[in-house]
């Protein structure tokens, strides 16, 4: 029908041009035939000038009208007579007409721009929907409407995919991006170096970021503090101290700012060594305070989970390190080469020799040092009490106990560490929960709930230790969740009380109704159970909730079983899986095997063996999901963006 009527108007027009021809030449000296080649030219110029649509580049710099298409399309269809004619005539049609003119625009418009596809892959990137995103830019935008993309829609994917770790696609978006001959940016570089970061595989990650940095250097390109401190976060993540500290060189030689969020990196860098971790995150705390830069919460919360994870590794030479008075400490730290760029808001300079040679030190000269530190008669030291948990040996007429995380508290009169074996003890060493605390308040600082959970993994077990936390949440004005209480019921747990971490679920009632036990609650529990049961116990009240066991409940309960290699209780628990379906993942598989073959000896093993194999084979398993599974496009990665993607990373 379309077509018909469109058919129809055209007639229509010539008709009317027609006849106006033979009239104009009726009345005019010029031949019929030249006026009537004049009407045709200016009907077909106003009938292009009526339908050529208005659209918008991909760029959206500039707009073309149909003028300028009239202008370039009839040169080279009529040649130079048509330029006699103006290009900006338009047709003036009837009501019918028009409406049949915009439908034809419609139809020849572009639905979509670059920046549209931007916005629209920010919207879902925020949403999680990383894998729609990824589908609307390579299917819809390049495929559908072979838009060509601009630098934004490339670095808009790239931080999504860095964000969740998926260094493999980020890298192919980044290749492609540059096979296109476009430019990327610094956003784009940082968004690479984030995605390295948080790579599950850290190394690699490493691996892969200094490669892109080295490509920069290459092409001289230079990196912005924001990019450096993604850098320095891949470095921190995969635990490689000594790359962080060549990192901060290049900074300082830069003249890029040494902030707070350097020094969360120096400490992330930290947890990731369990023997000696405690102890470097002070040293690097020390020097934070050196250079005049206040904590925020986030370094508190680093220093916390340090003390969770880490040792403080040899107390002699913790001693020497963390104990010298602060005097001293100056001295040494104004000796050697200096940087000559400030950190900011400091009055001293970050002499980057002196604080690499504190934390990479020489243990054998610092071994000699703490022996000569231990020459003290025992009447001259005394332990602390039982409650500061015997960390700190000092002298007798001393009565005011250090904190480590103030190094102006570390005086003479401190003499050496006790052993320090617990997170408790480690907490201890910086103030316990009411010298942490103030510490805090004397920085400006409030605790939120990320500090008030760390601090329940590192106190003693115990109600006194939940009524203390919930009473300084209450005066913080922190809201608590249900991570808060499982893990005070995991603590309680891993001490073997069982009933006091089935009593934490009242108090999650009655302290805060909104609060309900989840099954995290329930895998916490677990771990209190010893005896097979406590087990069957759980496992029921669990279902009478409305919470079916996973793999996780079923892991720490069998945990407890193969600690005391109670195979009745092992064996009641692979029929209760069966019975509920539930797959084994590959930690319980781990622990099965360490079962099955230990001790080779014992008497009641064989019977177990025989029906491990049994329960093997008619049981389902449950394979670990690859962490890029859920964001992997249907389609070969190869073929995906129109180009065949080189020196990607290969997991």
């Amino acid at each position: 029908m379309a077509k018909m009527l469109r058919s129809a108007l055209l007639r229509s027009i010539f008709t009317r041009n027609t006849s106006a021809i033979k009239c104009a030449a009726a009345s005019s000296n010029v031949c019929p035939s030249e006026q009537a080649h004049q009407g045709r030219l200016r009907f077909f110029s106003e009938s292009v000038t009526l339908t050529r649509p208005r659209w918008t580049d991909s760029n959206n710099t500039r707009s073309i009208t149909s003028d300028h298409v009239h202008e370039e399309d009839t040169s080279d269809v009529f040649g130079d007579y048509s330029r006699k004619f103006s290009s900006r005539r338009t047709f003036h049609a009837d009501e019918e007409d028009a409406q049949l003119v915009e439908k034809f625009k419609t139809g020849r418009t572009r639905k979509n721009t670059t920046y549209w596809y931007f916005l629209h892959c920010k919207r879902l990137i925020k949403e999680d929907k990383l894998a729609e995103a990824l589908v609307l830019f390579e299917a819809d935008m390049l495929k559908g409407e072979r838009l060509q993309p601009e630098e934004y829609n490339y670095t808009v994917l790239i931080g999504g995919c860095g964000r969740v770790g998926y260094l493999k696609k980020a890298f192919q978006l980044y290749n492609n991006m540059k096979k296109r001959g476009i430019e990327p940016s610094d956003a784009t570089y940082t968004a690479l170096f984030n995605a390295c970061a948080e790579s599950p595989w850290k190394q690699s990650g490493l691996v892969q970021a200094l490669k892109l940095k080295q490509e920069l250097l290459k092409k001289n390109i230079p990196l912005s503090a924001i990019a450096q401190h993604a850098l320095l976060k891949t470095a921190a993540f995969a635990g490689d101290l000594k790359s962080c500290f060549q990192i901060l060189w290049e900074m300082l030689q830069n003249g890029q700012p040494i902030t707070q969020e350097t020094f969360h990196y120096l400490l992330m860098s930290c947890v990731k060594d369990k023997q000696h971790g405690f102890r470097l995150a002070l040293q690097v705390w020390h020097q934070m305070l050196r250079i005049g830069l206040k904590p925020d919460t986030q370094n508190y919360n680093i220093l916390l989970r340090v003390a969770r994870d880490c040792g403080i590794g040899e107390p002699g030479l913790a001693s020497a390190l963390l104990l010298k008075r602060t005097e001293e400490g100056t001295l040494k730290l104004t000796s050697g080469r200096k940087s000559q760029v400030k950190a900011q808001a400091s009055c001293q300079p970050l002499d980057m020799d002196a604080f690499e040679h504190e934390l990479f030190v020489d243990t054998h000269t610092q071994r000699k040092r703490s022996v000569q530190n231990r020459h003290v008669t025992q009447d001259e030291i005394q332990m602390l009490p039982e409650s500061s948990n015997g960390s700190l040996t000092y002298q007798s007429q001393s009565s005011h106990l250090p904190n480590l995380l103030d190094p102006s508290t570390c005086y003479s009169g401190v003499v050496a560490l006790g052993p320090v074996s617990s997170a408790s003890d480690r907490l201890a060493l910086i103030g316990n929960l009411e010298g942490f605390l103030e510490k805090m308040a004397k920085d400006g600082l409030e605790p939120n709930i990320k500090t008030i959970t760390l601090l329940a993994d590192v106190m003693e077990a115990g109600s006194q230790s939940v009524q203390s936390l919930i009473n300084v949440a209450k005066k913080s004005g922190v809201t608590l969740d249900e991570t808060f209480f499982n893990i005070m019921i995991r603590r309680v747990a891993k001490a073997g009380n069982l009933n006091g971490a089935k009593s934490l679920p009242m108090v999650i009632k009655s302290k805060d109704r909104g609060l309900i036990a989840n099954a995290q609650t329930f895998c916490s529990i677990a771990l209190a159970c010893r005896k097979q049961k406590d087990a069957m116990q759980l496992l029921t009240e669990m279902e009478s909730c409305g919470h079916l066991p996973n793999t996780h409940v079923y892991s720490a309960l069998i945990s407890q079983a193969v600690k005391r290699l109670d195979y009745a209780y092992l064996h009641e628990l692979l029929q209760h899986m069966h019975k509920l379906q539930v797959p084994p993942n590959d930690v319980i598989i781990r622990q099965l095997e360490f079962a099955a073959q230990y001790p080779p000896s014992y008497d009641k093993i064989d019977g177990f063996r025989g029906f491990y194999k049994q329960w093997l084979e008619f049981m389902p398993g449950q394979e670990t999901p690859h962490p890029w599974e859920k964001y992997r496009s249907p389609k070969p990665e190869t073929e995906q963006d129109g180009v065949t993607s080189q020196n990607q990373v290969s997991k």
